[in-house]
């Protein structure tokens, strides 16, 4: 077996054969306390509208963790547009004759942000203590792992109780982060310091959060890439406003800007001067959904949410409030997944008229003020455009004798209400879906996935033997055409049964200066470690 170096160009995976890698506040006075490498001009900041749970992805997937803590931790497996793994932590890769195991060669040399080695001791117990336990993808995705073995200190060795093809899809920096096992072994995992002043391994270092402020990184001299990364700080500036981060963009103060609502974006796109770009990337598939508390009697009846479906329209949430970015989600899956989509399930038309027949037909009469029902409706707090989604829904409802309030917090209360406390009735969930089926979308279906404090997973609540049996069958299956087939058995399954609502699949363009270069065109987009990223002279 041979080892070449990282390159952003790498082989296809064989079976059975090693593979090697080949806004309105000013800035000025933050980026004036900053830099001490070279030069001024090597600081990036990036304006992000939310502050992050924690700065670990490896305990949690949401959004803006991946997008901070991608630059400190990299990831065992980086991937070309096409999804083909490459070289990064791991230098190669085998799957077992009968796939029922995959072994990964690490990188020698390698070393954690305080000076100690990273070995396959740290995989090991990155992804039984935490990617297995806490991630919500990660519960779903490395089910099938039954042992971890390491064998030597640069060799893994996972054990499978089924064949599972995507987990090679599944180990970026983004999705499956390595965490320093002496940093966590022996302490309790959710309340560990190193969740908020990470030690990693990736192009930049942790050196501040000052939370509802910004974020800062800077270079790690001793990468395992020679003379990089280009950078000397990345600065995550926390501007909660949309329209205050796209003035900073516009004034020059943030040079990227992956989170900006639709309509700040179409008003960029116009000045010379900024980048927008639309490049569809697998890892940032999203859609966003309206999920029910299926754990309350009122939306058990499957009737009443196939009439909230119909009264509800889709293209006009697509058109006017997201101005185009993205399309109509017809069900679980994607269309951006193609290998695995089906259109071919229930269809939702919008008909109010025919809403309201539903509602009739199950007995559910207006009252004396014309109110049907009512429940309280939490949009996620990360995406701008989901209150103004939840607003829409708010009025659409109101048609049919429905009565919505919608109710607004922060990103931790929002979680916590969902996930832990359960004390919510319906929300509108944005997340991932690829960039496999089986590691995205399965989560918000698979009864198995459920688990209170769990983030981002089955927020529903949902448990259907059959769903489950055609989601095992479709992760397990080596097969590409048997896996898709059993997808398309489970599509129809989940719309019939409509536990959620898919609305629309999001599509976020990122934003940035033409005084920037270096993005990666890659997979994972705005999840890239950015260690190419600099500042043009």
């Amino acid at each position: 077996m041979s080892h070449a170096p990282f390159s952003p160009v790498g082989p296809s995976f064989r079976r059975r054969t090693f593979l090697t890698g080949a806004a309105g506040v000013s800035l000025l006075p933050l980026l004036s306390a900053c830099g001490k490498h070279r030069s001024k001009r090597h600081n990036i900041v990036v304006g992000i509208n939310i502050d992050p749970l924690f700065l670990t992805s490896a305990i949690s997937s949401d959004g803006p963790a991946q997008l901070v803590t991608s630059k400190i931790f990299d990831g065992l497996l980086t991937y070309g547009a096409d999804l083909q793994p490459q070289a990064a932590l791991a230098v190669a890769w085998e799957s077992a004759p009968d796939n029922r195991s995959l072994t990964l060669r690490l990188r020698p040399g390698v070393r954690w942000h305080d000076n100690q080695p990273f070995t396959s001791g740290d995989v090991a117990f990155s992804l039984t203590e935490l990617w297995k336990k806490y991630h919500s993808r990660g519960r779903t995705t490395f089910a099938n792992v039954t042992a971890v073995h390491t064998p030597d200190d640069l060799t893994v060795i996972l054990e499978l109780s089924e064949p599972s093809p995507y987990i090679l899809n599944a180990l970026g920096a983004n999705e499956s982060q390595v965490v320093p096992r002496h940093l966590y072994e022996g302490r309790d995992v959710l309340s560990n310091p190193a969740n908020t002043q990470p030690v990693g391994t990736g192009p930049y270092r942790f050196q501040t959060w000052k939370r509802g402020s910004h974020i800062t990184l800077e270079r790690n001299p001793e990468y395992w890439r020679k003379d990089l990364p280009a950078a000397d700080q990345l600065i995550f500036r926390i501007i909660a406003d949309s329209a205050s981060l796209a003035a900073a963009v516009e004034a020059g103060e943030v040079q990227i800007a992956p989170q900006l609502s639709p309509s700040d974006v179409e008003r960029l796109a116009r000045i010379p001067q900024i980048v927008v770009d639309r490049t569809p990337r697998p890892f940032a598939v999203a859609t966003l959904a309206l999920d029910f508390n299926l754990d309350l009697d009122k939306f058990r009846n499957v009737v009443l949410r196939r009439a909230i479906a119909h009264a509800i329209d889709r293209e006009f949430i697509l058109k006017t409030i997201l101005y185009g970015e993205g399309s109509i989600a017809t069900g679980p899956i994607p269309a951006a997944l193609s290998a695995f989509y089906t259109p071919q399930v229930p269809d939702y038309t919008y008909s109010p008229t025919q809403a309201n027949a539903l509602l009739d037909g199950i007995g559910l009469t207006r009252g004396a003020d014309g109110t049907r029902l009512s429940f309280t409706l939490d949009p996620t707090p990360t995406a701008g455009y989901s209150v103004q989604i939840a607003d829409y829904v708010r009025s659409a409802l109101a048609e049919i004798g429905i009565r919505v309030v919608v109710r607004q917090q922060d990103f931790a209360s929002f979680v916590k209400r969902l996930y832990t406390d359960r004390d919510f009735e319906a929300a509108l969930v944005a997340a991932q879906m690829g960039p496999d089926p089986a590691i995205g979308m399965q989560r918000f279906y698979w009864s198995k996935s459920f688990h209170r404090g769990v983030a981002f997973a089955n927020t529903a609540h949902y448990d259907s033997p059959a769903a489950d049996a055609a989601l095992e069958a479709a992760q397990s299956a080596p097969d590409l055409a048997d896996r898709r087939r059993h997808y398309e058995d489970f599509q129809v399954i989940a719309q019939t049964d409509l536990p959620r609502i898919p609305l629309v699949d999001i599509s976020t363009p990122l934003v940035y200066r033409d005084s920037i270069s270096g993005f990666e065109s890659g997979a994972a987009g705005i999840y890239e470690n950015y260690a190419l990223l600099r500042l043009k002279s």
